[in-house]
């Protein structure tokens, strides 16, 4: 995720969040990323100050006691908030990857397997929010983050309560996003029903498995033409033959003729079960390409412009992200340090019994005589009877080497430990 650093107009902290750089930006706010006094990385939205009004503030309010109701594993946590700030600011997890827009615009669209597992994760984080009385009412491709342990809705700034009769717009005022809008939203029908949200995870699904949406046009005016003319039906070229009764019952003009979501669950399902994978690989499989592409990425083309100290240590690349249903987040498994330049070859470090320092012992130099520094040659110096052995060949100027007792066992054992952990007995 692209981070730049914070503008001299920046607030440095926002209630107990230290405000580290600037994540993005919106019409109504900036995203900044913070950090908790315990080191809790969060996703901070303040309301620009130009915008700050009355209904602003009651829209942002809003938006705070719907994150208070709501969770699940793919929502993005609600960490803290203030609506009544000088400055309104919000705070919810941090999610570290790119949004589903970005990654299809990036590396093209997904495969229909994992396009129908993307479908079945979100479908039953959306049922679970409306089984707490809730609507979303803006789901599209920028608010759901592929992070390391899965896919994450985020943006519940439109959600409304279903049974509620009050709204913060005008009677006909339309709010939302107009190429993943159902029709009846776009037309002002009031009250919405979950139906609104299954044409959106639809339009959405249709954007992830081709790359454009079910209605495209030069304005918004024209989208939202497109959307409510019931003679025109939802362009679903280049969709997957498999995905094609899914999708087209997903995106119907009426209401009442979309599938529940429970049903999007099951149908995602059978088109994985279909293509020989459980619904738990298909899952694997997703949250495997989108990471691991992301961060194959991400040194090239979106590492943090923040200042960072240079590293001493580096952990070796992998391709593969863990699983959030049986796995603890990446970030959190132990990965045994590598030296960020190489260790000398021929050195080996062992833990003598009996000895308070590393016994560092010499394998045979493979290296014809002809070919050594004659540096290598000088006479050995031998350690007095009694004490520890010690290396006998004195590293060239710029070798690195282990210089402290500790640091040495402490890497043997973490050697030890991963060769351990590969072992197939």
């Amino acid at each position: 995720m692209q981070i730049t650093p914070l503008n001299p107009e920046d607030p440095l902290s926002l209630g107990d969040f230290e405000l580290l750089g600037r994540i993005g930006q919106g019409g109504m706010g900036q995203v900044f990323l913070g950090e908790s006094p315990g080191g809790e990385p969060a996703a901070v939205k303040v309301i620009k100050p130009s915008v700050v009004d009355s209904e602003s503030r009651q829209r942002f309010a809003q938006e705070i006691e719907v994150l208070k109701t709501i969770w699940g594993p793919r929502i993005a946590a609600f960490l803290g908030a203030d609506a009544e700030a000088e400055q309104p600011w919000l705070a919810t997890e941090h999610v570290d990857g790119p949004d589903l827009a970005r990654h299809v615009k990036t590396h093209g669209p997904l495969p229909s397997v994992l396009t129908a597992a993307l479908g079945a994760v979100l479908a039953e984080a959306l049922s679970a929010v409306h089984t707490q009385g809730l609507l979303h009412r803006d789901l599209k491709p920028a608010n759901v983050l592929l992070g390391p342990n899965g896919p994450k809705i985020i943006d519940f700034g439109l959600a409304a309560f279903t049974e509620s009769h009050v709204s913060l717009t005008a009677p006909h005022q339309v709010v939302g996003t107009p190429i993943c809008m159902a029709p009846e939203q776009a037309a002002g029908v009031k009250p919405l029903t979950s139906a609104v949200d299954v044409y959106a995870l639809g339009a959405l699904l249709l954007f992830a498995a081709t790359g454009h949406y079910p209605h495209e046009a030069a304005t918004p005016y024209m989208v939202f033409h497109l959307v409510t003319d019931p003679g025109t039906a939802p362009d679903l070229s280049g969709a997957p033959g498999e995905l094609l009764p899914l999708l087209t019952g997903m995106l119907a003009q009426a209401a009442g003729d979309r599938p529940s979501l429970t049903d999007v669950v099951q149908q995602c399902r059978s088109v994985i079960e279909a293509q020989g994978m459980k619904i738990a690989q298909a899952r694997r499989r997703l949250t495997t390409h989108t990471a691991g592409q992301w961060h194959k990425a991400a040194p090239a083309d979106d590492s943090p412009t923040l200042p960072q100290p240079a590293p001493t240590t580096a952990a070796p690349e992998t391709d593969t992200a863990l699983d959030t249903d049986s796995a603890p987040a990446a970030q959190d498994t132990p990965v045994p340090p590598v030296s960020s330049a190489p260790a000398p070859s021929p050195t080996v470090v062992e833990t003598v019994p009996g000895v308070t320092g590393p016994a560092v012992q010499d394998s045979p130099d493979p290296t014809p005589p002809a070919q050594r520094d004659p540096s290598e040659d000088s006479p050995r110096e031998h350690p007095a009877p009694g004490s520890p052995p010690t290396a006998s060949r004195r590293p060239k100027e710029g070798t690195p080497t282990l210089r402290h007792s500790l640091q040495a066992r402490r890497t043997a054992e973490r050697l030890r430990a991963a060769y351990a952990a590969k072992a197939p007995f």
